[in-house]
């Protein structure tokens, strides 16, 4: 048997944790589904965090166990649990992990994207000791100190020109021939103006080597086969992510070309009540304030949607009576005064349901059934449309609602 939740978080990095913040806050049952071990995503896996606003000494891991300690305090529920797939059921969402099954009414897909990594020996015992995928996180670490960068294209030379604010010496070691890069020409012009960065064409890095951090590397030349023991503090590597989304492959939601989960501002994907939040969507800057941005909008969001669609479900979906729904604003002045005189005519006595949805406010219901002009009326029986009217004249109103009723002033 399935438990039922409000929201289901997927992910429990520093998107996936925000959003359970801001979820549990709101009184929602909310459940984190990680599938490591420990919460915390990719941050928790380094040591130094100095560029969190508001927290200038913490480390990686200790800043995301206060991420959990306090989404805990508002009652957020963690499990440890693989998610393989996720079922759209209208209002009802099926969150399946290799062991088990959950339903909620609201998703929030926070898993991540990691790094590509190429497999070098010593890159993954390095990592965090001299081994980085973030200039921008990691920088600040080797000022005055010797770098090399693997990867040529726009993020791997940018990222080469930012470390040269702190490094002496930017080394980029690039696959192809002298002169040759994958990055714009704007990127590759500032990289060779730049006195602080050099190159090895035609290589590729085949070991990081090291006594407990890194201090050298060795570099292959693909034409000669010569190899070179380089010394160097860090190597970065800039050769692309891989977006965590392998489980989404056959369901509705919507990846673009390079598997990252489409999503608007507001964090919402294309089914309602599926958000994405933090590196798995499709965005520019990927950093943990970016991401505990986002995952507090999805939670908001996820929010509204709930209380829109628990009344909608509860005042016109299932509703015994049939109900006229009237979508009106509050800066249009002819659907208010369309909506004083369906009050006129007394549908409630007359055995119909009157439901007002603004506009406004609540944009998921107005998208749902296609309303593009106010005032329009719906009437809906057993939650399907039976009859729509856009800017009515109240004999309309009458004619799809009641019969004989008194002449009422137009």
């Amino acid at each position: 048997m399935s438990e039922n939740y409000d929201m289901i978080i997927v992910g429990g990095g520093p998107a996936g944790m925000s959003a359970a913040i801001y979820g549990s806050r709101s009184k929602l049952k909310t459940l984190v589904l990680e599938s490591k071990r420990k919460t915390g995503g990719q941050v928790a896996t380094y040591e130094e965090m100095e560029n969190y606003p508001g927290v200038p000494e913490t480390s990686a891991p200790e800043l995301m166990e206060n991420f959990r300690t306090h989404a805990e305090k508002f009652d957020a529920e963690f499990a440890k649990g693989e998610v393989i797939d996720i079922v759209n059921n209208g209002f009802e969402k099926i969150v399946k992990t290799k062991d088990k099954e959950y339903t909620a009414k609201s998703v929030i897909l926070a898993t991540g994207a990691e790094p590509r990594k190429l497999g070098i020996k010593g890159e993954e015992e390095f990592k965090g000791k001299g081994v980085s995928y973030c200039a921008t996180c990691d920088a600040e670490f080797y000022e005055g100190l010797e770098v090399v960068v693997i990867g040529n294209g726009n993020s791997a030379v940018e990222e080469a020109i930012y470390l040269t604010k702190f490094a002496d010496k930017v080394t980029i070691v690039v696959i192809h021939e002298e002169g040759v890069m994958d990055a714009e020409k704007l990127f590759q012009e500032r990289a060779f103006a730049n006195d602080k960065i050099e190159f090895f064409w035609n290589s590729t890095v085949e070991e990081i080597k090291g006594e407990g951090l890194v201090d050298s590397v060795v570099v292959k030349n693909i034409k000669t086969g010569e190899k070179t023991d380089f010394e160097c503090d860090g190597v970065f590597f800039f050769v692309g992510r891989v977006p965590s989304t392998d489980f989404l492959e056959n369901t509705e939601i919507e990846l673009n070309d390079n598997n990252y989960i489409k999503a608007n501002d507001n964090m919402e994907t294309n089914i309602p009540g599926i958000y994405a939040a933090g590196d798995v969507r499709e965005k520019v800057v990927r950093q943990v304030i970016t991401a505990a941005g986002d995952g507090a909008t999805a939670a908001v969001m996820a929010q509204s949607y709930l209380e829109a669609e628990e009344y909608w479900q509860e005042n016109v979906v299932e509703s015994a009576k049939p109900v006229i729904v009237s979508f009106w604003s509050p800066t249009d002045n002819e659907s208010i005064e369309t909506i004083g005189k369906l009050e006129e005519l007394g549908l409630e006595d007359r055995g119909y349901k009157m439901v007002k949805i603004d506009t406004y406010k609540n944009k998921l219901i107005t998208d749902r059934y296609n309303v593009e002009e106010i005032p329009t009326i719906l009437k809906i029986e057993d939650g399907e449309v039976k009859e729509r009217l856009v800017n009515p004249m109240i004999e309309d109103v009458k004619e799809v609602t009641i019969e004989n009723l008194e002449e009422v002033k137009n």
